[in-house]
């Protein structure tokens, strides 16, 4: 279960305990996963070509990108890899830039509706923080 350079070069290894990092790992992946799954299977149910500004999106602006990010730090905890880490917080500001880019498109496709929606949910990850 450790990674190859972990195992053989005790490298790349997580400065806490392997146990305790594999059960967060569980935990936090599994809270992605629900994340995604919530947010999938209400946009099935309802996006039609139209603004969405219901269901998850009443909290979040981007459900999509926010379940991703969690289930890549769930996944480094649970292979207990300070690599996978790393590039699990490289992903942030990579997603971030991803998301300004689309909201960009959003505004262009859906014009003052989507301005108005930003005001309403002002957070596009994490609420009360971005």
């Amino acid at each position: 279960m450790i990674g190859p350079l972990t195992g053989l070069f005790g490298i790349w290894s997580l400065p806490i305990n392997m146990i305790l990092s594999i059960i967060l790992g569980i935990f936090i992946f599994l809270l992605g996963a629900f994340v995604y799954f919530k947010w999938e299977i209400y946009w099935n149910k309802t996006y039609n070509g139209q603004l969405v500004t219901g269901g998850i999106f009443q909290h979040i602006r981007h459900p999509h990108y926010v379940s991703l990010l969690i289930v890549g730090f769930g996944l480094a905890l649970f292979f207990y890899s300070l690599f996978a880490l790393i590039i699990a917080f490289l992903a942030v500001p990579i997603m971030i830039w991803s998301i300004l880019d689309e909201e960009k498109l959003l505004i262009k496709q859906y014009g003052q509706k989507y301005k108005e929606y930003m005001k309403e949910v002002p957070w596009r990850l994490i609420p009360k923080i971005f």
